[in-house]
């Protein structure tokens, strides 16, 4: 596990001038899906701040959210904002995130955190399965090198996250042992205010940004198309078991039951 502050690269490594646009450029999906997460991830500093005073006292946790996991996240969204500029350069940016700044901002208080510092952690497990599985299946999916490249060295990251933040949340599990059920119901509350929230709030300013009136049906609609994408290329085994260490099952039940859950997801994302 790397400690450094920085983490193992940095963003002047990536060879953004050899992207390949002829790959990209009229890929609109895709555009969706990376400009999205650059603006979700370059937020990162202001959902921080709302997590360190949540955790004040707890000296170990805030050091590494501030020192390390804040940093590591801004430069995921750096990457991926200087990513557009050279994929699509004629594509507003710093406006159109402006325009989704002030919308989002009023999502990432107080009132976005579970009940309970434990139930918390257990949640961050989501939203890093979330993320460190949506940036694999990317890599998976594009042709483009710079992309593929970048795409798994955030993963790589996210994944080393999760890690921390289930060891803390198994820190404070082995005081309040809260039980599996609300464990579980943290974790799917999560899954679906991640989605309703996040993904819903960056798509519809990426959407507007051409001219176009946005409906919700816009963004179910790229929902149904990202569901196709990922039957193929979603790293579900990696998700489900990162899903199911917050529960603390037994070894053999959890070998037992990862089977016919990845089975039926791979199911119904072919829907």
């Amino acid at each position: 596990m790397d400690d450094s502050p920085t983490g193992p690269w940095d963003i002047d490594d990536i060879p953004f001038h050899s992207i390949d646009q002829p790959l990209v450029r009229d890929d609109e999906a895709l555009f969706h899906a990376v400009v999205a997460a650059s603006f979700i991830e370059i937020t990162a500093d202001l959902f921080t701040a709302g997590l360190v005073d949540f955790y004040r006292g707890d000296e170990e946790a805030t050091a590494w959210l501030s020192s390390q996991w804040e940093p590591e996240e801004l430069r995921h969204g750096a990457a991926l904002k200087r990513y557009v500029q050279h994929a699509w350069p004629d594509f507003d940016w710093d406006g159109t995130y402006r325009g989704f700044f002030a919308e989002y901002a009023g999502y990432c208080g107080g009132e976005a955190f579970a009940a309970t510092r434990e139930l918390e952690f257990a949640a961050r497990c989501v939203v890093e399965t979330g993320t460190a599985t949506f940036y694999r299946a990317l890599a998976d999916a594009t042709e483009e090198p710079v992309l593929k490249q970048l795409a798994l060295l955030i993963s790589a990251d996210e994944v080393r996250h999760y890690k921390y933040f289930y060891r803390f949340f198994r820190r404070y599990h082995a005081r309040a042992r809260t039980s599996r059920l609300v464990v579980a119901r943290t974790l799917w509350r999560r899954m679906m205010e991640t989605d309703a929230v996040d993904g819903y709030i960056a798509f519809k300013h990426v959407f507007r940004a051409s001219g176009r009136d946005f409906r919700p049906s816009d963004y179910r609609a790229f929902r149904r198309n990202a569901r196709h994408l990922a039957g193929r290329h979603y790293p579900v085994p990696m998700a489900v078991r990162m899903l199911l260490k917050p529960l603390e099952l037994s070894p053999p039940l959890v070998r037992a039951i990862i089977p016919p859950i990845v089975s039926t997801t791979r199911f119904l994302l072919r829907l």
